[in-house]
């Protein structure tokens, strides 16, 4: 059992640790949201990272095949919308900087909204359940029930424990950054690094 749980929290750092796009968009709205917006995206990660790893202990070889004829047009869908939020980021960081917007003028956000949008834009990735079900098909999760959900709770805890930090950074950061060309310099630089890892999704 004991094993089963460092496998798992080695398979959630494993999937979390390495910033993509979402995660760079997680620092990118945590930066300018309350902290409790950025602990809601952080686990609406992490939800989706349990959830795909449950589907992993829970269908083995099954999804293999299943995710196979998906798995191209899911990512084309994960880079448009990862696109479409950093052109939505950068338009609207431009528009409050030529408003005259105070700087800590953030948007309230509410927790369970940030949650949700979170989740479906990480369960947009089919690379997460591939991850876990090699893991899964290659031993490093007990085929037992009891030991499957041990394996999926410590998976969903690493990463939701990467995501809290790196929402928490984030949060730092915006409050460092006060001044108004400081926050569009950073939201226009975190746009255009989520737009160029939504393109290296496609390629």
């Amino acid at each position: 059992m004991t094993g089963t749980a460092v496998a798992g929290l080695l398979a959630g750092y494993g999937i979390a640790i390495p910033v993509g796009a979402v995660g760079a968009h997680l620092v990118a709205v945590a930066a300018r949201s309350p902290w409790r917006t950025g602990a809601g995206a952080a686990l609406g990660i992490a939800a989706a990272d349990g959830a795909y790893a449950l589907l992993a202990v829970a269908g083995g070889t099954a999804l293999v095949p299943l995710l196979a004829p998906v798995a191209t047009p899911l990512r084309w869908a994960s880079a448009l919308v990862l696109l479409a939020l950093a052109a939505t980021s950068a338009r609207a960081a431009v528009r409050a900087h030529r408003a005259g917007a105070p700087p800590d003028d953030r948007p309230a956000t509410p927790p369970h909204r940030a949650f949700w949008t979170f989740l479906g834009i990480t369960v947009l990735n089919p690379m997460t359940v591939l991850y876990f079900t090699a893991l899964v098909l290659g031993g490093h999760a007990a085929a037992g029930p009891a030991d499957g959900a041990v394996f999926v709770a410590a998976a969903f805890t690493a990463s939701a424990s990467w995501q809290l930090l790196l929402s928490t950074t984030g949060t730092l950061l915006g409050h460092a950054l006060t001044t108004p060309r400081a926050r569009l310099l950073t939201a226009l630089a975190s746009s255009t690094l989520i737009a160029s890892l939504a393109v290296g999704v496609l390629v």
